[in-house]
């Protein structure tokens, strides 16, 4: 995410894995590339593709750097990434500064050869496993959480015959939220946290198997959705065909899904775990409708996960829906960051309000959250100055509360405009006419019988969590 994604939201994506094996021998690049191009979303500070080939001298060949992937990547640069098994990444950073040495997928060599993986997610204890792995001589080449994963899975390498057992024994050292895809110099390896706080899928298209953070990356690369990895599941992909090995799983009472995927992470036509995003938000948006009816002319979302909990309200209460924004899609990593004075303006370069749509009308706006409050400020503003009378707000996410320690990038209290103000105070602030929250008991609809976190909003965090911002410590 870009310094002005940052400004505009308020809140950061998290990043997005993508892995490809094809048994025939043929080349990968190009397939990660389209992988990581649907995944986009989830990260646009940075992105790398690492590849091997299986048949020859296996040899890593890669590339990352700053930016969005087709600022990365072209026909040419794919061209050169020769091989049949590789791994690719796109970077939202949670922990560690917008660098290239903290692009991904990160490549080490060791004894045993070589391994090229990425990771979607955070630690909770990578600050102590950190400087234990310093005291014994490791240096670290960045300031990122997942050197100190592919560090464990190297080390834990040379005690065991397969890279699929290290894996599982750094599994049990490193504790917080992971998607990794990891590729040693014969075989794929994905691994999902116990508790699925992050999402991991399976794909096949002929003989290639693919491991994506979201089915839309799947679908992407023409391949056939297979299935999701479980919380805890290690699988293994060889030219032999696919093994799992459940070991490090936990019941299913004691895992936790990230809500936040379902509310704004994750693409519309994404499936996790078996719930489907779009279905998720249409529920919120009726959820919201039922709890908070006003009387209005039209219901309008927030680009772009608001539009669908915004279709949903509109369904629920019967007020028509409408396209109230037209959004700048070509705002890029080339815009200069703005400057606290200039976050209005900053706001116009990305949403335009139709005024021929608002005029005259009462609006029931639908957004996904509110973090500090300034965007939804300002957006409020320019519908009222585009003639709107009335300007409900209507929010898809209970009130954050709390920091999350997962790899989301919600800030610490102070910064959280709710942790300190009641919703009517933040209703004055913000300047809407009325304004209500999703309701905490009602986040279970979105998502049936999933077992989710939802931390950032109720302060229960599934493990235990340290007392400071750990996305700091590396800094």
């Amino acid at each position: 995410m870009s310094d002005f994604e940052k400004v505009v939201t308020g809140l950061g994506e998290e990043c997005g894995v993508f892995g490809a094996y094809d048994m025939d021998g043929q080349d990968v690049a190009s397939s990660i590339y389209y992988g990581l191009f649907a995944l986009q979303h989830r990260g646009q500070e940075s992105c790398g593709i690492a590849v091997t080939d299986t048949y020859g001298q296996r040899k890593v060949l890669s590339r990352k750097g700053l930016g969005h992937v087709d600022d990365v990547f072209n026909e040419e640069t794919l061209r050169e990434l020769k091989g049949n098994l590789g791994v690719g990444h796109v970077r939202y950073s949670t922990a560690g500064g917008t660098r290239v040495e903290n692009a991904q997928p990160l490549v080490i060599n060791y004894v045993k050869g070589t391994l090229a993986i990425a990771h979607n997610g955070n630690l909770v204890n990578a600050v102590e496993l950190r400087e234990e792995l310093s005291k014994t001589g490791a240096i670290f080449q960045t300031t990122i959480d997942s050197e100190v994963i592919a560090y464990h899975v190297a080390r834990e390498r040379l005690n065991v015959s397969k890279a699929e057992d290290a894996v599982k024994n750094a599994m049990k050292k490193i504790k917080g939220a992971y998607a990794l895809v990891i590729s040693s110099p014969r075989k794929m390896i994905g691994a999902r946290d116990p508790f699925g706080l992050k999402p991991l899928c399976i794909g096949k298209r002929d003989n290639t198997y693919f491991l994506a953070s979201e089915s839309c990356a799947i679908a992407a690369v023409g391949a056939e959705f297979v299935r999701d990895v479980l919380p805890g599941e290690i699988v293994s992909i060889t030219k032999h065909g696919m093994s799992s090995d459940m070991s490090m799983a936990l019941p299913e009472e004691k895992r936790a899904r990230c809500i936040f995927e379902y509310i704004y992470f994750a693409r519309t036509d994404s499936t996790i775990d078996g719930v489907g995003v779009y279905h998720s938000r249409i529920v919120a948006g009726k959820a919201l409708a039922q709890s908070y009816p006003v009387e209005a002319d039209l219901v309008v979302g927030v680009p772009d996960s608001g539009l669908v909990a915004a279709m949903g309200y509109s369904q629920q209460s019967g007020i028509p829906y409408g396209t109230a924004f037209h959004k700048n899609s070509y705002v890029g990593r080339t815009f200069i960051k703005p400057k606290q004075s200039e976050r209005v303006s900053s706001v116009k370069i990305k949403l335009n309000v139709i005024p021929e749509v608002v005029k005259g009308k009462r609006i029931v706006m639908v957004d996904d959250s509110i973090v500090r409050g300034t965007t939804c400020a300002n957006i409020i503003k320019m519908l009222k100055k585009a003639g709107a009378t009335e300007v409900h707000v209507r929010i898809s996410s209970p009130p954050f509360l709390h920091p999350c320690y997962f790899g989301t990038d919600v800030p610490s209290n102070e910064q959280l405009i709710a942790h300190s103000h009641t919703t009517e105070e933040i209703c004055e602030m913000i300047g809407a006419d009325s304004l209500g929250y999703m309701e905490v008991e009602k986040l279970k609809d979105m998502v049936g019988d999933l077992k989710f976190c939802d931390a950032c909003f109720t302060g229960n965090y599934p493990m235990e969590v340290p007392g400071e911002d750990i996305s700091l410590a590396f800094e």
